[in-house]
């Protein structure tokens, strides 16, 4: 198999569970959504260890005691995705699964936003274009809602930031999953502590099956991470921004097909808004990535100069 293919498969599969995590969000009902948030750092840690001992990973581990500002780093980058988590699971458990796709719809819009704010970067017409369009969707879902769509925002900008941190860090996918979750072990640990002194903790509770379930968050987390990063290892950028369109689409087709939650008419047109804007950003990335070969297939290859007899 090609390591093209093989991209495209793991990136396939990554999206593909992201998208089906609400259904296992819901199976984990009446946990609530702390203590299963407490469950999926706890039990991604082990699964980590076992991962890292596997591979024999724990030399960079140790590595990094050596490099305060990237562990500072991870630290920050554990911080956004255990806020990213925390609004995930609890909207998905008060029936807001439709809000949390409209998150991962918007987030490659915020990452626009973010490189122009924090890495000065300047923006094509198009991108301009999709942004704009973005902005309007959201100021139509806001009249929709009553609000501002808070639980896709918070999302959108948690996981734009988490990425551009990670990013600049470079660490492999173990690694910095490792270190994220221990970062939040400690907090996790504490509060399912408290939920079991005080008679509130599911886990060993219901069934053994419930038990399982909630044990497997661990797996459930590492693993699409994991294939992601194989994904981005292999693909094209701009073949793996077309694959983050899987997610989202899947969690808005559980939302009102699965969970039957409203979709009036107001609201569709603002999804519709986010639509194009992700249909212009995404002509833009096509169109520029094409320009950019044709730029490199016409540039002539140097050729070296031969040496002449002295």
């Amino acid at each position: 198999m090609s390591q093209l293919r093989l991209g495209y498969l793991y990136g396939l599969g990554a999206y593909v569970m992201w998208g089906f995590f609400p259904a296992y969000f819901k199976v984990l009902r009446p946990t609530g959504p702390f203590e299963v948030l407490a469950h999926r750092v706890v039990w991604s840690v082990l699964f980590m260890v076992l991962l890292l001992t596997a591979v024999r990973g724990w030399r960079r581990i140790a590595q990094l005691r050596h490099r305060p500002a990237t562990l500072a780093g991870i630290a920050l980058a554990g911080v956004l995705i255990g806020v990213n988590w925390a609004t995930y699971i609890w909207a998905v458990n008060i029936d807001r699964v439709v809000e949390t796709s409209l998150g991962y719809f918007i987030n490659p819009l915020v990452v626009i936003v973010a490189g122009v704010v924090i890495l000065h970067e300047r923006l094509r017409a198009a991108q301009w274009a999709a942004v704009g369009i973005g902005t309007v969707a959201v100021l139509v879902l806001t009249v929709d809602y009553g609000h501002p769509p808070w639980v896709a925002l918070i999302l959108a900008f948690s996981f734009a930031m988490y990425g551009l941190v990670k990013k600049r860090l470079g660490l492999p996918a173990t690694d910095g999953l490792f270190v994220e979750s221990a970062v939040l072990s400690l907090p996790a640990l504490a509060l399912l502590i408290w939920y079991a002194r005080h008679d509130q903790l599911t886990f060993g509770h219901l069934s053994t099956g419930h038990s399982v379930l909630l044990a497997a968050a661990g797996v459930l987390t590492a693993v699409p991470l994991l294939m992601f990063a194989g994904a981005a290892n292999r693909l094209p950028l701009v073949s793996l921004g077309m694959l983050q369109y899987v997610a989202p689409t899947l969690q808005l087709a559980l939302g009102v097909f699965l969970f039957h939650e409203p979709m009036p008419p107001v609201r569709l047109f603002g999804f519709g808004l986010v639509w194009l804007a992700l249909a212009v950003f995404t002509w833009d990335g096509l169109r520029t990535a094409r320009a950019t070969r044709l730029t490199a297939a016409a540039t002539p290859t140097p050729t070296a100069t031969p040496a002449r007899a002295a």
